[in-house]
């Protein structure tokens, strides 16, 4: 019942930006932190960043730090992943994903393609 939607990939220049979304049903939107993940080809999956449940704190991967921005709003039950200055290195599928403490209770959706090249 869970359902976690991605949306806005595509294929863009260096130094382009993107905004990825990533609309949720099927449990408590407000009340659960949020994260998103990318995995290149051949390469291990990568924590891109998170957001607390409220949208008051967030925390990002060193790779992005500067250059992506997540944002929530609780009333649309949708996350984003605000991605500017965007690298070749960035390229994957991102993943948006219900996240809590102990992991137990994450849920993933089925992701998103980010290609960056020239």
């Amino acid at each position: 019942q869970v359902q976690l939607v991605e949306s806005g990939g595509g294929l863009v220049q260096p130094g382009a930006s993107l905004r990825l979304s990533c609309v949720a049903s099927g449990f408590t939107f407000h009340t659960n932190a949020m994260a998103w993940d990318r995995q290149a080809p051949g390469k291990q999956r990568e924590r891109v960043g998170r957001i607390t449940a409220g949208g008051g704190g967030t925390l990002y991967a060193d790779s992005v730090k500067g250059r992506f921005t997540i944002s929530r709003n609780n009333a649309k039950n949708t996350v984003y992943l605000q991605m500017t200055s965007l690298l070749p290195e960035d390229t994957g599928v991102y993943y948006c994903g219900k996240i809590t403490r102990t992991g137990v209770g994450n849920f993933w959706g089925q992701g998103t393609q980010v290609t960056v090249s020239s």
